[in-house]
């Protein structure tokens, strides 16, 4: 079997335990997802962003994922919360120039965490400095709308079953998710609409309308239980199935 090459920018690391220099890294849990799902992940040095189009063209998808933060500058705010923290311009820059080439393209995409967040700075909108309660460490609800695309690749059935309970169109699905944030979506994207939120009303799904390709977005972390939890790992089963599309 030929399996669909799926980018993954690293992350820069001032340490590691097995080198001697700062180095490039990527959560092997991300990885591992991508591979189960089918996919071959590739991990991507995130160097000069003018490069990224002609680098990703020969990728099948896109895994965008979590790290430190986005630099204010990127969404136009003046001032820097002290929570900010890990804060790389060569980073946001990469991230940014690489989401942009998938929304051209309609390169498979799923955006995990930070990833989520540079999708929404990259159509223009802005992002929560640092939120008023953090979900860092957390699992919880998040109540997705039925119909979105998250829904559909999670393959969600709470909705379908509530529905066959009380004879009506709830409108929502509910999954439980993993979540490590500060910072949240403020002011959206172009184009962009909530699918999932928390509890407190957190933006926790965001689809593109009119999107060229498949794009999932959200900001918990499904690779934290993806290898046994199947919803979660219906998301990188859908990035996998569409990348091999796009690679057909």
């Amino acid at each position: 079997m030929t399996r669909p090459l799926i980018a993954l920018p690293c992350r820069f690391a001032e340490r590691t335990s097995a080198l001697r220099y700062a180095a490039e890294v990527t959560a092997r849990a991300l990885a591992e997802a991508v591979y189960r799902a089918g996919g071959e992940p590739f991990m991507m040095h995130p160097a000069e962003p003018r490069h990224a189009a002609e680098r990703l063209a020969r990728c099948d998808g896109l895994l965008l994922p979590g790290g430190g933060d986005l630099a204010p500058h990127t969404y136009g705010a003046a001032d820097v919360h002290e929570e900010v923290y890990d804060v790389d311009d060569a980073q946001d820059a990469f991230d940014l120039a690489a989401i942009r080439y998938a929304l051209r393209s309609g390169l498979p995409t799923l955006a995990v965490c930070r990833g989520m967040q540079v999708l929404n700075v990259a159509l223009g909108g802005t992002l929560t400095q640092d939120m008023p309660t953090h979900h860092r460490h957390l699992v919880h609800p998040v109540r997705l709308r039925e119909g979105s695309a998250v829904a559909a690749a999670m393959g969600t059935d709470v909705g379908r079953a509530v529905r066959r309970a009380v004879g009506r169109d709830v409108g929502t699905e509910k999954i439980e998710a993993s979540c490590y944030h500060h910072q949240s979506l403020d002011r959206l994207g172009r184009g962009l609409t909530v699918t999932g939120r928390a509890a407190d009303g957190t933006v926790e799904a965001v689809e593109l309308r009119d999107a060229k390709g498949l794009l999932l977005a959200v900001q918990w972390h499904p690779e934290d239980t993806a290898a046994t939890d199947e919803a979660q790992h219906g998301l990188f089963t859908a990035l996998a199935e569409a990348a091999s599309r796009h690679h057909g």
